[in-house]
């Protein structure tokens, strides 16, 4: 049957792939905006990000997840099955594999996680910008259809957008019929306050790199909007211990300051308002053991992957 791109369609798509494979730099590339945080750190993507996009008259809804690896911990674990609730309950699993990275073993096992879900699946060989040798994404190419039947596989750099476009057609060719669960101009569903957040944690580890550790967080204190349009934002850097509280604020709050002023512009950006920031630094080092936190970000306490 051929594709009507005047008929109403809409469904989930699943961004599975393992950390710092690209997923989050192809989904605000799909929806025009920045939904979910990209920095150089594996893992940095914890919670279920949702972005909207339209391809004619299909809805794509595209579902940022945790990457999926040999998860250990119990806060990684919690992240690792948000991914694969995600998987089960989309319409479509796109994959993202980073094409200058020969598949392991591990990529192996999420390739039979995702064959035992039954869902159509397309991959997408992302970074192939970076690969000079393109006998390379040839071998990739091999290794991934010996393993599983895809519907489509793409050769695309989400950093730089090339083949991206093609992916969105496809995606609109196999969503279901049916009607919009968003707005037209929507771009997430995420709470703009959890996105706020996000946004200044992105900033924590873009400016402190390999001195920052991984388990640090940001939670909202206050989201309000001022009379003049403008909105009040009072965030808490939570840090396990007095010295990674230091590293934050730095020398005579220098650090903490240049972080707030690159994060205050992020969220001004996103939310189309003038934005005012303020930053507390607090030690809590227990915070990845609390209910509450897990709940903050979407994911289930205790949860196993």
């Amino acid at each position: 049957m051929t594709f009507d791109p005047s008929i109403s369609r809409c469904g989930h798509i699943a961004l599975i792939g393992a950390p710092n494979a690209g997923k989050s730099t192809l989904m605000n590339r799909m929806v025009g905006a920045k939904i979910s945080i990209v920095t150089p750190k594996a893992q940095t993507t914890r919670t279920r990000v949702t972005g909207v996009a339209m391809e004619g008259e299909a809805q794509l809804v595209f579902v940022d997840v945790p990457g999926v690896f040999d998860a250990t911990q119990t806060f990684e674990k919690s992240m690792v099955s948000a991914a694969w609730n995600a998987a089960r309950s989309a319409d479509v699993i796109l994959f993202i594999h980073d094409a200058r990275k020969k598949p392991t073993e591990e990529t192996e096992a999420v390739l039979n996680r995702i064959k035992d879900l039954g869902k159509p699946a397309m991959i997408a060989l992302n970074k192939t910008d970076a690969v000079d040798d393109k006998k390379v994404l040839l071998e990739r190419t091999v290794w991934f259809n010996e393993r599983l039947v895809w519907q489509h596989i793409f050769m695309i750099s989400a950093r730089k957008g090339d083949g991206v476009q093609d992916v969105r057609e496809a995606l609109a060719e196999a969503m279901p019929e049916g009607a919009h669960l968003y707005d037209r101009d929507a771009l997430t569903d995420m709470p703009m306050r959890l996105i706020a957040s996000e946004l200044t944690r992105e900033q924590c580890f873009l400016k402190l790199q390999e001195e920052l550790p991984y388990t640090l967080t940001v939670e909202n204190e206050k989201y309000d909007a001022r009379a003049d349009g403008s909105v009040e934002i009072h965030q808490n850097i939570i840090v396990q211990n007095e010295r990674q509280k230091t590293i934050i604020i730095g020398e005579g709050g220098q650090m903490l300051k240049a972080i707030g002023e690159r994060a205050r512009h992020e969220i001004g950006r996103l939310i189309g308002a003038k934005c005012h920031l303020y930053l507390f630094v607090k030690v809590r080092a227990d915070w990845k053991d609390k209910p509450e936190a897990y709940s903050y970000l979407g994911l289930e306490f205790g949860k196993k992957n």
